[in-house]
């Protein structure tokens, strides 16, 4: 191991070469041999001896303790010097010591035996040092295997600070106090993207602790954050050297610096010494004030609910002005999108709002559940992000119990999941998963909403209560290490009373991709139960189904209520039962099946329940709960498109949305509206469903308005049917929209509300639609530093009707001065979703196919994402097959590879819609226009 001193030593000897020489070439000496960036060289190929014996997998035989990780970043030149010393521990006898390398230049390696106190006994020469870029490491191979014990790994390394906006990076922003541009240094490690900044064992299993050592500029207001608290600071000219305090056991995706001027406000967690930071750039930290609020308030409850301490001294909340993901939960060093971090009431909609606190809740929750304790490997990823996508509607309810957390649940995780989860692209949350790029493309809606909804159904199933208790146990028993599902199903079963085996129930969940359709049969007092898995296209893919060891069958928490009795009944449908039946006392009204939708599957109804339900929404309301109102339309309308329900089914119910007045089903219902339109826009009945739809909306557009109150459901409410009835080309809402955009563009101090600010900017654009407003708006957008408004300028520029105004657009963003590389696919989404651009997006991003992805890279999931997003309206054989042709030019997917058959699904399922729904919509389409024209004439 290295003392401070030689540390210190080597590390300025290789920065100083470095930094006087600017090494940029793709080769350097490495103990004599010659490192290939792109392929293994064929000197090593000869030379080698354990090349057979590597794979994506780190060797079980090391394992290591400590990082001290020296890291100099040159803000001027964007490039970086480091040095890391890895304490390790030899299991087994080994020949070779393999660390995670990516896009670094490795100029030394040293390798040293310790006795048990840590202290030097003697140097081991390497026979061979060498990168291995297909499995990303850099291998250091001995003449004969090393005795188990404990040894030190010391390599010099450089690197770029400009190649991704992962690892860690440069970027940049306007400080508008003092008018200049200001660089700034910040991380973003996981999944696998630790070893893009210093060599490691890179797998979260193989926790450590970390000493970081930082280099900042001296002077000019420039700090630098760690996990941890910083313990000395040493000048050194014009580069002032921060080390921190050393963490606790950690894996190496939890790492994080910042190097940064920003301003910062603080406070104190209650009933802890625990300090809580938010940091921002100078100009905007007064609008942190609102996730500072939030942060203290869930950690205090997170500290109660898991009954587990924080384990830190501090806890920062950083805004990145430049951040790929949403946040990133790194243990102590939280970061954030600008967008989700920081909330001004003049800028910010509830929408706005929301997103902060749900993401701070969520990061926060997993300083517990992710950082405490880990998953063992990738595959259990959903423990991470299912659990903390759970909870964090609890963290954000005991903050806003009138925001109605347990409802939003549904509509924001639950029905978007259904979406894909009924498809082939879809994947059981637990499966075997190796390579980066798998590992990347797992971090999906799947991992993290259908995660989030097995663990509410769970909670339903075994109790609140005893889901917490088990939540505790889980998280002392694996304290700073590392578990699995089987171990977090092993807590529950040790709470008391449970008649029931939970990890079987759980494991027909787990480890099959998909959802059940529960179909009800009645006869008499009785309704009998069957299921099958629901699929968006079965006849398609019945015979293409992956195996599952449960032939897709689950054992399915069944609850139910009933016009007879509004108490809540419940019965269990295991998975090897062929059916379950429910027999009541009497006759019913009406039978409610997966009360609050907390189960997370489909029911299907006869045709008669179907319609005394819809009878009941349309006289006794109050008798469904929201969450089940949301539920019936979000089934019915699923069902239909699925060819499962006949679309008159869903459409009549559809009508009760007349005297509905509350947000969630309301966002059921805006959605249903919207993909109906998108598949008819361009038939000969869109003007029949125009029609249907603007008469839906009126009496709630008509309440509402654009005059924006307090509540917030309610505002949410607002911005849904108003950015609907607008879509649909509601003549007095286009006409209120477009009053007020150009009174904001004549008179900037009678800018709208901003809960209504996104829906006037775009449709006021796409009315207006000249090239001198668009011109006015991107200078708006350009000088605008807000990240929120912003994004409100950006999607109004995209509701231009005019084709080369739109090209032009997307090519003026390719400059990253003009639009952030972490929005320019947001941009291009944006785009698609007009009509106008769909075609224009999806030309251009196959026309530069090669250089987005030299730009984002082939293993980066955001780019994969890109493809579905941009196809999900096309409903044509010409684009289905320019799609295959495309797919079959580039056939290397990287991380997008679910992506692109998830959009091939999506298109060919959009060509069936028509082919077989088109004449029954169409037939009831006109009968409701007949039929509103004799009642408006009547009355």
């Amino acid at each position: 191991m290295f003392t401070k001193s030689k540390f210190q030593k080597s590390f300025l000897n290789v920065a100083r070469f470095f930094y006087d020489n600017r090494v940029h070439t793709t080769q350097v000496p490495a103990i004599g041999k010659i490192r290939q960036m792109a392929t293994l060289a064929p000197a090593v190929k000869a030379a080698s001896k354990v090349l057979q014996n590597l794979g994506f997998r780190l060797p079980k035989q090391l394992k290591p303790s400590k990082y001290r990780l020296h890291l100099r970043p040159d803000l001027e030149k964007k490039i970086y010097a480091g040095n890391i010393s890895i304490s390790l521990q030899v299991l087994e006898p080994i020949s070779f010591i393999p660390v995670h390398t990516d896009r670094l230049n490795v100029s030394t390696v040293e390798v040293q035996q310790l006795d048990d106190s840590g202290a030097p006994l003697k140097s081991i020469t390497p026979v061979l040092t060498f990168e291995h870029p297909e499995f990303e490491y850099w291998v250091t191979e001995f003449e004969k295997p090393l005795d188990v014990g404990n040894y030190s790994l010391s390599l010099n390394f450089t690197g770029s600070l400009t190649e991704r906006i992962t690892g860690m990076y440069q970027s940049a922003y306007l400080d508008k106090l003092k008018n200049r541009t200001r660089s700034i240094v910040s991380t973003k490690f996981e999944p696998t993207y630790a070893r893009t900044a210093f060599p490691c064992f890179d797998e979260p299993a193989l926790k450590a602790q970390f000493t970081i050592t930082v280099a900042r500029p001296t002077g000019d207001d420039y700090h630098v954050l760690s996990n941890m608290p910083v313990d000395s600071e040493q000048v050194n000219g014009d580069l002032t050297e921060v080390t921190f305090q050393e963490t606790v056991p950690m894996s190496t995706y939890l790492a994080a610096f910042v190097v940064s001027d920003f301003a910062h406000i603080n406070t104190t967690v209650d009933g802890t010494s625990i300090e809580l930071r938010v940091f921002a750039p100078p100009a905007q930290i007064e609008k942190a004030q609102y996730a500072l609020e939030v942060g203290a308030s869930v950690t205090a409850y997170y500290i109660d609910y898991f009954n587990t301490s924080y384990p830190l001294p501090k806890l920062d909340l950083v805004a990145i002005p430049d951040f790929v993901s949403g946040a990133m939960e790194n243990w102590g060093l939280v970061t954030f999108r600008e967008t989700a971090l920081l909330y001004d009431e003049t800028s910010s909609s509830s929408v706005n709002k929301q997103r902060v606190a749900i993401v701070v809740a969520h990061e926060l929750a997993h300083q517990w559940f992710g950082n405490l304790v880990t998953m063992n490997w990738w595959s259990d990823l959903w423990l991470n992000e299912g659990f903390a996508s759970f909870v964090e509607y609890k963290g954000v309810k005991q903050m806003h119990p009138d925001w109605d957390m347990d409802n939003q649940f549904v509509i924001e995780e639950l029905h978007p999941v259904m979406v894909i989860d009924s498809t082939l692209a879809s994947h059981a949350i637990v499966k075997a998963i190796e390579s980066p790029a798998e590992i990347t493309e797992y971090f999906d809606t799947i991992t993290y909403s259908k995660g989030a909804a097995l663990v509410r159904m769970l909670e339903n199933l075994v109790t609140e209560e005893k889901l917490k208790n088990a939540t505790t146990r889980y998280l002392r028993r694996h304290i700073y290490s590392t578990a699995t599902t089987e171990d977090y199903l092993t807590a529950i079963e040790e709470e008391e009373g449970l008649d029931f085996d939970v990890k079987l129930i759980m494991q027909t969940w787990t480890e099959q991709m998909g959802l059940p359709v529960v179909v009800v049969e009645k006869t008499g007092f009785t309704y009998k139960l069957t299921q099958k898995r629901f699929l968006a296209n079965e006849d398609d893919y019945a015979a293409e189904a992956e195996p599952s060891s449960f032939n897709y069958r689950w054992s399915i928490p069944i609850t139910y209520q009933s016009s007879l009795n509004s108490e809540v009944q419940s019965t269990l449908f295991n998975y090897n039962d062929n059916e379950v039946s429910v027999t009541l006392p009497g006759e019913v009204n009406w039978i409610k099946f997966n009360k609050d939708q907390v189960g997370y599957y489909l029911v299907n109804y006869p045709t008669d329940t179907w319609a005394a339900l819809l009878s009941a929404l349309k006289t006794t309301q109050e008798s469904f709960s929201t969450a089940d109102r949301a539920n019936l339309l979000h089934d019915a309308n699923a069902l239909a498109a699925a060819g499962q329900l006949s679309y008159s089914t869903a459409l009549d119910l559809s009508t009760y949305l007349e005297t509905e007045q509350n947000y969630v089903p309301w966002s059921v219902g805006t959605t249903s509206l919207e993909n109906l339109r998108n598949r008819l826009y361009y038939t000969d009945l869109y003007n029949n469903y125009t029609t249907y739809a603007r008469k839906l909306l009126t009496p709630i557009v008509e309440k509402l308005t654009f005059t924006v109150g307090t509540d917030h459901l309610e505002n949410r409410l607002r911005i849904k049917v108003l950015s609907s009835a607008c879509s649909l080309g509601h003549g007095s809402s286009l006409e209120q929209a477009t009053t007020l955009f150009n009174q904001w563009l004549a008179n900037p101090e009678t800018r709208p509300s901003p809960d209504v600010r996104d829906v006037v900017y775009y449709y006021g654009m796409q009315q207006v639609n000249t090239e001198a407003v668009w011109d006015q708006l991107w200078k708006l957008y350009l000088d605008e530093t807000d990240a929120q408004e912003k994004l409100k300028l950006m999607h109004a520029l995209c509701a231009t009707q005019v084709p080369w105004l739109l090209r032009r657009y997307i090519n003026w963003a390719w400059d990253e001065s003009n639009v952030r590389r972490q929005d320019y696919f947001t941009l291009l989404g944006y785009i698609s979703q007009n009509p106008v651009g769909q075609s224009l997006v999806w030309d251009y991003v196959r026309e530069n196919w090669e250089q987005l992805v030299e730009r984002y890279g082939i293993n980066e999931r955001t780019l994969g994402r890109l493809i579905p997003t941009i196809t999900a309206r096309f409903s044509t054989q010409t684009k289905l097959e320019e799609m295959e042709q495309f797919f079959a030019k580039y056939p290397e997917a990287g991380a997008g590879t679910a992506a692109r058959q998830q959009a091939l699904e999506t298109v060919k399922a959009n060509i069936k819609w028509l082919a077989l729904n088109k004449e029954s919509v169409g037939t009831w389409l006109a009968n409701f226009v007949q039929q509103s024209t004799v009642t408006n004439r009547i009355q």
